[in-house]
């Protein structure tokens, strides 16, 4: 077993979207492993919008990554060695081990993987992304049977739990996609009832009359994972109570690059209409984790809800994926293989 590791560290703080300049592959010795704590082999680690926003020197709901700090991040791997009660040597673990092929863990921080379960389902559909959209649309949701749906980045893991689940509850859903190809796997795959590319449609009124066309009665549910154009577009078709679950921005990650304040429109919208927005950050809810698993493990077992990855190969091909996946340019949930 090697006394050293490889992790990707934040080189220097973005500005606008990421560059490869703003990372560098490091190698470090091996921390010490003390009592409480297991040494994790990496295999899979997950790549997340949310990572954007921890690589800025900005106030936030986590602190940031400093800078020579490895890219945080959930991953999958296998125990190498053990001084944590219940955890032993082979055991395959999901834990926070940063953009690196070793970490060490504390263990009341990791979590064993049942026999059978794919490892890097635990990073998608089974983890924190699923959870994301299981938990989000049930509490901030609270969809009904004949109402309207409308989710961005619909194939994305977050996107396309959703519109399954919204689907599975008797509702119309409506995917918005980058490109042809994601419409199609949107309408084929996930069982959406129609898909709009966004990417066609130049501005927010051009796509506004593509998803009122679509939604003929009126949005109840906006699924918020982007904002940008398309919520300037979904603004005007909320019905009156409409619920819209704040989930992300990724549109705005790399900055505002619009002078207009579209701020006015959009609190006139929420007033009149009475909507309720909910942002809500999924660390604030673990405690519904387990629900979640005995809720949806068993529709994936039974492919009631399936799944698409994207799989990067290599630790050090970690940053071109996320910069990439940034830009819409992976299809499902993008994962790395170590």
């Amino acid at each position: 077993m090697s006394d050293t590791y490889r992790r990707i560290a934040l080189a220097r703080r973005p500005e606008g979207a990421p560059r490869a300049e703003d990372f560098a592959l490091k190698t470090d010795p091996l921390p010490a492993l003390e009592d409480g704590h297991i040494l994790v082999r990496t295999e899979w680690l997950s790549l997340d919008p949310y990572m954007r926003g921890r690589m800025d020197d900005a106030k936030s709901y986590a602190e940031p990554v400093a800078l020579g700090g490895t890219i945080t991040g959930q991953g999958v791997g296998t125990v190498l060695a053990s001084k944590a009660e219940g955890f032993a040597e082979g055991d395959t673990v999901t834990g926070m081990t940063g953009w690196a092929d070793h970490a060490v863990l504390p263990g009341t921080e990791c979590r064993k993987l049942d026999p059978g379960t794919p490892p890097s389902a635990m990073l998608g559909v089974l983890g924190m992304p699923g959870f994301t959209g299981w938990r989000g649309l049930h509490e901030y949701g609270r969809p009904k049977a004949g109402e309207t749906l409308v989710v961005g980045a619909a194939t994305g893991p977050v996107g396309s739990m959703v519109g399954q689940l919204a689907r599975l509850a008797g509702l119309r859903t409506i995917a918005i996609a980058g490109g042809a190809e994601k419409c199609r796997i949107a309408t084929e795959t996930f069982g959406f009832d129609a898909a709009i590319d966004h990417r066609a449609h130049d501005d927010a009124r051009a796509l506004r009359a593509a998803i009122a066309e679509a939604a003929p009665d009126g949005v109840d549910i906006y699924w918020e994972n982007v904002g940008g154009k398309l919520l300037e577009a979904v603004l005007p078709l909320m019905n009156t109570h409409g619920r819209i679950p704040l989930c992300g921005a990724v549109a705005w990650y790399g900055g505002v690059d619009s002078d207009t304040d579209r701020l006015p429109m959009a609190w006139r919208s929420i007033l009149v209409k009475r909507l309720s927005v909910n942002g809500f950050i999924i660390f604030d809810h673990w405690d519904h984790y387990p629900a979640f698993l005995r809720d949806v493990a068993p529709k994936v077992a039974a492919g009631e809800i399936t799944y698409l990855e994207d799989v990067a190969e290599g630790l050090e091909n970690a940053p071109e994926a996320f910069m990439a996946m940034l830009k819409g340019g992976n299809v499902g949930k993008q994962v790395v293989r170590i």
